[in-house]
């Protein structure tokens, strides 16, 4: 019975966690539909059938059957309405903030959590090359020297340590290119040199270097919180480029399935781990959650991101485009949407099954 439950509460822990970054993203839209006037009709958390609600003025609030999403329902936000506070008589500035303001709060939530996460670490890691491991070749033949601050890394800005760990996690030749300020002065190198190690079929550079560390405190937690969050949206960006060109295939993504399995594995980890594994947890739990928010923003049919794009040409044009047509454009994206997570989550449920 212990074994069991040992497996299970990770499980539940992950849901809940699933649930609140839901909540801050509807609260979002939801705070600031209030905050313009705009009628909401209800407000709810998780889809399908009805397992509690409530009215409170004019809003009900709902917990719902599956915790795979929410959802804040205005007035006159898919269909006609004479109510003169539905969503679509609102100023277009008002309904783009309102729209984009839950994958806003996802992003504020994961930069609160990157606080916790380097607020935790006694000391910061630095971009500065510090030094090198025995068999270290990133150092050989016009490489990189102590004291270098890596600024540039095929192509790609560097601002953190984790961008430094992602570029070279995401090399495929174990050969980049990179920029460093050297004795004051912009130094181009056109070939760092790095062994390489094999891993599920999948070659990876081997980090041979380390950098200087960074004393920690207030000042510099807001700074690094700050930067780690926008390099970690960054990366979002860069990632779905990747899947994009085809460099990440199926096998690659993880849907609700996966995600939950990842986290509820990082809960369990903190009662062996101890703080390492809170601080891993809170990691993950950023990662998710800015990875939602800038999804959301992507002008894909059926989120966010499409709805600002229409209400932004509405803005141009000085009237909206046909709501018919606007809504037939939400509902294949939604359709298209919906296959490819079935997808996923049969895909996670079969790894999960058969690992």
């Amino acid at each position: 019975m212990l074994n069991i439950w040992n497996t299970v509460w990770p499980i539940l822990v992950a849901i809940l966690v699933f649930c609140i970054i839901i909540i801050i993203h509807e609260l979002g839209h939801f705070l600031f539909a209030k905050l313009f006037k705009i009628r909401v009709n209800e407000f709810a958390l998780g889809m399908g059938p009805t397992l509690f609600k409530f009215q409170k003025g004019e809003t009900k609030y709902a917990i719902r059957l599956l915790p795979i999403g929410g959802f804040c329902a205005m007035e006159g936000e898919d269909e006609n309405s004479e109510d003169p506070r539905a969503f679509f008589r609102a100023k277009v500035w008002k309904r783009i903030i309102v729209v984009a303001a839950g994958a806003v709060f996802n992003i504020i939530l994961g930069f609160a959590l990157m606080l916790a996460v380097v607020g935790l670490q006694p000391q910061l890691a630095s971009t500065t090359v510090g030094g090198f491991y025995e068999t270290s070749t990133s150092n050989l033949d016009g490489g990189f020297m102590v004291d270098d601050r890596i600024v540039e890394i095929n192509g790609r800005a560097i601002f953190t340590a984790d961008d430094i760990s992602y570029m070279l996690a995401t090399d495929e030749d174990g050969e980049i290119s990179a920029q460093v300020i050297r004795e004051g002065k912009r130094v181009k190198l056109d070939s760092v040199k790095f062994a390489m190690q094999e891993q599920n079929g999948r070659s990876f550079i081997i980090l041979d270097f380390k950098v200087y560390p960074i004393e920690n405190n207030i000042g510099a937690t807001i700074s690094e919180g700050f930067k780690r969050t926008v390099s970690m949206g960054r990366m979002v960006w860069m990632s779905l480029g990747d899947m994009i060109s085809g460099k990440y295939g199926l096998n690659d993504i993880s849907g609700p399935v996966g995600v939950t399995q990842i986290v509820s594995d990082a809960v369990s980890g903190i009662t062996t781990n101890g703080i390492d594994g809170l601080i891993y947890l809170l990691r993950i739990l950023c990662l998710i959650t800015v990875n939602l928010g800038v999804f959301n923003l992507l002008p894909i049919p059926a989120l966010d991101g499409s709805r600002i794009l229409f209400l932004i040409i509405e803005g141009i044009r000085r009237k909206p485009v046909p709501r018919d047509k606007e809504a037939m454009v939400h509902s294949i994206g939604m359709i298209l949407l919906l296959i490819f997570m079935a997808v996923i989550i049969f895909k996670d449920l079969w790894v999960w099954i058969f690992k």
